[in-house]
């Protein structure tokens, strides 16, 4: 079974407290999304593994530590996964990155999906997929089940805010595919939003309602 990672720095629930808040504009929004994403990196990436290499510093030479060649791929789900990717790239810089387009049906709730563009050595990279909602857990299956079907074998998912819904099934579908959250909200409603969520993260981030 996967992990789930509820990363609760006082720093992270207090910016996504002022995310939750309604009377907090677009501007705000992206930059404490983009704030928390580069927190949250800490955790998703803190077991990467390092080697000794030998460096010289401007007093002596020394044995320092490094990233063990491990290559990394930051891989949104259109569009509100967009906003954690800056985030995390300020981390490490020299991830790739991909993108997966899925958009969910308003009438049956389930994903769709439009768009699949990924680096072509993406079967050889840690991959971190990003989306602020982890809410029925459709798009999150859905776009893990395609990068397995591009050879990827090392994922994890990492979003903002979730339900114990969304994180059962990917647990039962990904069981191999550890889940970072900063918060675990209540339920889903009857439109399958988040409560008490935040909203629509997309609308939220790029201000188009």
């Amino acid at each position: 079974m996967s992990l789930l990672h509820v990363i609760n720095h006082p720093m992270v629930q207090h910016k996504l407290t002022i995310m939750r808040d309604k009377n907090t504009g677009s501007k705000d929004f992206r930059e404490l999304l983009n704030e928390i994403s580069l927190l949250m990196g800490y955790e998703v990436t803190r077991d990467i593994p390092l080697e000794d290499i030998d460096i010289e510093t401007p007093i002596c030479k020394m044995t320092a530590k490094e990233v063990s060649g491990r290559k990394l791929a930051i891989v949104p789900i259109l569009r509100a996964g967009l906003g954690m990717v800056e985030g995390l790239h300020t981390l490490v810089p020299v991830a790739k990155v991909g993108h997966i387009g899925l958009y969910r049906n308003e009438e049956t709730h389930e994903p769709v999906e439009y768009y699949c563009k990924l680096p072509e050595d993406i079967q050889d990279r840690l991959v971190i997929v990003t989306d602020p909602m982890l809410a029925t857990g459709g798009s999150a299956c859905d776009a893990i089940a395609m990068l397995k079907r591009k050879g990827c074998k090392n994922i994890r998912l990492m979003c903002l805010v979730s339900v114990p819904e969304g994180i059962k099934k990917v647990q039962n579908e990904h069981p191999d595919v550890d889940i970072y959250t900063a918060a675990v909200d209540d339920c889903l409603n009857e439109n399958a939003y988040i409560v008490p969520g935040l909203g629509d993260a997309g609308d939220r981030i790029f201000g188009t309602k």
